[in-house]
């Protein structure tokens, strides 16, 4: 079996070792793979593993040889899963993997947001506290996070992680997901309808996949019903925000601050306006990127393709 990973660097930057992949096959890596390469990188390929590179349908109809893809991701939207199902090419994610690391990042924002945190750094780094006359000083006005309402959109194993380090905080939580019965409660969680999640949340952090359903779900309309200075988290898909929409808000005071580590468009064009908006903080889509997050990435999609050769396919998609 030919193996061939299109994009393998942002996965393993040379810290680990696909050694374990290697005992499956020939293995062929590739840092990056644009798309004008994508099908000569591939047209030998048995298996290929992409964590970005798209794989539409006409790559799939150009790779006769193909039998197997494998997503280094939990997110499946860069493969035509349909194409693939139509040509009876097995499709796989890695489910769950990276969990702990993303709702680190979560509260590594919600922190920096309450505290001001990075405001402070910068003050005392450019001699802010050399000089000032008092022991102590503040950029803003810290909030402490006992007694705020959290609403989380989408309460799959994140959203509910999120929720179980937020109760730890003596947080309220509250949470929309399609799958929860409303007004129910999923371990001390009120479910309750997205319009009523913006309206009464203090702070709403994002964990929902992209769908045509949930893009632009964060747009005008909805921020304007939500409390003046409620701070919002986006760890989940950029195109879930209207990014012009939520830089407005965040210009004019309506929303207090955004965290976020994903934009529609990834690297930015330097037109996104969100690069320029006030008390926005981002970061460049690495929260799932922690050493141990990758170790566990890479291992899951190793077995993911052995079971596959053993015909016992596992974490299929399509």
């Amino acid at each position: 079996m030919k193996i061939v990973v299109l994009d393998s660097y942002t996965v393993n930057p040379g810290d680990l070792n696909w050694s374990e992949l290697e005992k499956l096959g020939e293995l062929v890596l590739y840092d990056r793979t644009s798309a004008d390469q994508t099908i000569s990188r591939s047209k030998e390929a048995d298996a290929i593993l992409t964590n970005k590179v798209v794989v539409d349908s006409t790559v799939i109809a150009s790779l006769s040889k193909l039998r197997y893809i494998g997503v280094l991701a939990t997110g499946t939207n860069v493969v035509d899963l349909n194409s693939a199902r139509t040509r009876g090419i097995v499709v796989t994610n890695v489910p769950r993997y990276c969990v702990e690391s993303v709702v680190q990042s979560v509260f590594a924002h919600l922190l920096n947001l309450v505290s001001n945190f990075s405001k402070h750094v910068a003050a005392v780094q450019c001699g802010e506290w050399l000089n000032s006359p008092d022991f102590s000083f503040s950029k803003g006005k810290p909030v402490e996070l006992y007694g705020k309402r959290l609403g989380i959109v989408g309460f799959g194993a994140t959203g509910r992680r999120v929720a179980q380090v937020a109760a730890a905080f003596g947080m309220k939580v509250v949470a929309y997901s399609p799958r929860l019965s409303l007004g129910s409660y999923y371990d001390e969680v009120q479910a309750v309808s997205l319009d009523d999640l913006f309206r009464i949340s203090d702070v709403v952090s994002l964990h929902c996949p992209l769908t045509e359903q949930t893009r632009n779900l964060v747009n005008k309309q909805r921020l304007e019903a939500v409390k003046d200075g409620m701070l919002l988290i986006n760890v989940s898909r950029g195109s879930i925000l209207n990014e012009q929409d939520v830089a407005d808000a965040l210009n004019s005071g309506r929303l207090g601050g955004l965290g976020a580590d994903v934009l529609s468009t990834e690297p930015p064009a330097t037109d996104n306006p969100l690069l320029y908006a006030p008390n926005c903080y981002l970061t460049p889509h690495n929260a799932w990127a922690t050493y141990e997050a990758r170790t566990r990435l890479i291992q899951i999609a190793t077995n993911n393709l052995k079971a596959f050769l053993e015909n016992k396919p596992v974490n299929v998609v399509n």
